[in-house]
């Protein structure tokens, strides 16, 4: 302890004095003591108790500061020392605190020592400065909102997902990107419901958060609502549950539309009828008889509905190539206004046959974006428009000899049992209560998509299956996906065997 002893009033430091205590000559002072004397009789820092408690929450790392607060504070950080310094503040009163400082511990011993430099005045004109180390024991606590996050049934907020089509590949392709970029984390609980999700959150900042990623990734709309659950009158305090309906646009990836006639020039004098490449934060179309290619928002599309001529893929129709011509440029259908065309696609000139007709010689003439991609013999899926029965006041309105028999839409690539066998990799999924967003066919379909498309599986996690073999197919054309595109999917019982492997 250091004592500052400054002579008393009308003593001149030339006179010498007895210590009262142990009889050393010192100079006059006001307590007629020596400093050893001072240090042994007087203690500044016995009213500071020398260990204390801090409630921390294993769950979201924070510390509870009184009387309803938590905090996010860092191991030795100028946060943790505020609330160190605050649970002292009762019997820091009378004295000056000088200086506060971490003493450095085991992280995982529970233990936070703090030293404290303090002042205090013990006479007239005499201040003595001491240290004192207490020591904090950190206890485990689960604050107030990990305990409702565990209990698995409270929220604040709710965002209901919904997309009414008949097929999931836009509700699919969502759960990847959400899984890729856990925006779920903070979410209670995911259920299933039968046309979406339900998400259920803890606040309602954190369902909004939610909102704004669904908003970026895929063309939708939302409506708020909210019920009062409590109200203080007295504190003029209200207590909400939030509820977020979100609704996809009914598009999925190989929908044919018919535009209406406006909308259509509006986009660069495309054609009508389109086929649907993409679906991103707004939908990407082909005209598969001039490859103009064209985009769609999400508010245009709720200003003028198109919905999906053939709703499910139920009505896709296998058909058999049997020829295949290169549309020349001379050939190629120009329109006045036209935008711009796709350099990825091909334009062909294809007659096919339907695969339960072979061998009766009706054959189809089509025109497809598919050109680059399909050979005589090959195997293709579209659909028929000679037999479809289709209600849709924008198709009645065209020309007959504006609608084509057939629209392809995608190549058949082998067995499709095989291909799902042989298939060395796999995705994670939401855990969801009550079942999968859609059914296996679906689900097999969507593989097949990023397998076939590089461009869709660049924004998916794609893992590889320890329990098959990746096998190389036999068929060059054949799409996959090589073992450098995959991620390991480890898990906890994974680390642990390697870490027998490294120990043995």
């Amino acid at each position: 302890m250091d004592v500052d002893l400054t002579p008393g009033d009308g003593l001149s430091s030339s006179h010498v004095i007895l210590c009262c205590l142990c009889g050393t000559p010192i100079e006059p002072n006001t307590t007629n003591m020596c400093v050893a004397c001072v240090r042994n009789k007087i203690d500044i820092t016995e009213s500071i108790p020398k260990q204390s408690n801090l409630q921390h929450c294993k769950s979201c790392d924070r510390y509870f500061q009184p009387p309803t607060q938590w905090l996010l504070c860092q191991l030795e950080s100028r946060e943790l020392l505020a609330v160190c310094l605050r649970k002292l503040k009762s019997s820091l009163t009378g004295v000056r605190l000088v200086d506060a400082a971490f003493l450095w511990t085991e992280p995982h011993s529970k233990r936070i020592k703090v030293k404290l430099t303090i002042q205090r005045e013990i006479a007239s004109g005499a201040i003595a400065e001491q240290s004192a180390v207490v020591e904090f024991v950190v206890q485990n606590q689960m604050c107030s909102d990990c305990h409702r996050v565990e209990a698995k049934d409270f929220w604040k907020a709710v965002v209901q997902v919904r997309q009414r089509t008949a097929h999931k590949k836009t509700f699919l392709y969502l759960e990847q990107l959400i899984i890729k970029h856990e925006v779920h984390a903070a979410a209670t609980r995911v259920k299933q419901e039968s046309d979406g999700l339900d998400f259920f959150f803890p606040t309602k900042a954190e369902a909004v958060k939610f909102l704004n990623f669904l908003q970026s990734v895929v063309p939708c709309k939302y409506k708020t609502s909210q019920r009062l659950i409590s109200q203080d009158f007295q504190n003029n305090v209200c207590n909400y549950k939030h509820t977020i309906a979100v609704e996809i646009v009914p598009v999925c990836k190989d929908n044919v539309v018919c535009l209406s006639r406006n909308l259509a020039n509006s986009l660069g004098n495309v054609g009508q009828l389109l086929v649907c490449l993409k679906v991103s934060n707004c939908l990407h179309f082909i005209d598969p008889w001039t490859l103009q290619i064209a985009e769609v928002s999400s508010n245009a599309y709720w200003r003028s509905l198109f919905p999906p001529l053939f709703p499910g893929n139920k009505s896709l129709v296998e058909f058999i190539v049997m020829d295949v011509e290169e549309v020349t440029e001379d050939e190629k259908l120009r329109r006045s206004g036209a935008g711009s065309v796709s350099s990825v696609h091909s334009l062909a000139n294809v007659w096919v046959v339907r695969s339960n007709e072979l061998g009766s010689g009706r054959q189809l003439f089509t025109r497809t974006h598919l050109g680059r991609v399909l050979h005589p013999g090959d195997t293709v899926r579209g659909y028929d428009f000679t037999t479809a029965n289709i209600n849709n006041d924008e198709l009645v309105k065209m020309k007959p000899e504006s609608v084509p028999d057939v629209v392809l839409i995608r190549k058949v690539y082998g067995d499709r049992s095989r291909r799902h066998a042989s298939r060395g990799w796999k995705l994670r999924q939401l855990d969801k209560e009550a079942g999968s967003v859609a059914t296996d066919v679906e689900y097999i379909g969507f593989l097949e998509d990023l397998e076939e498309d590089v461009e869709l599986r660049g924004n998916v996690n794609i893992y590889r299956d320890s329990s098959k073999a990746v096998v190389e197919p036999d068929d060059p054309e054949l799409p996959v996906i090589r073992v450098a595109e995959m991620l390991e999917d480890l898990n906890l019982e994974t680390l642990d065997n390697n870490s027998m492997v490294e120990d043995g």
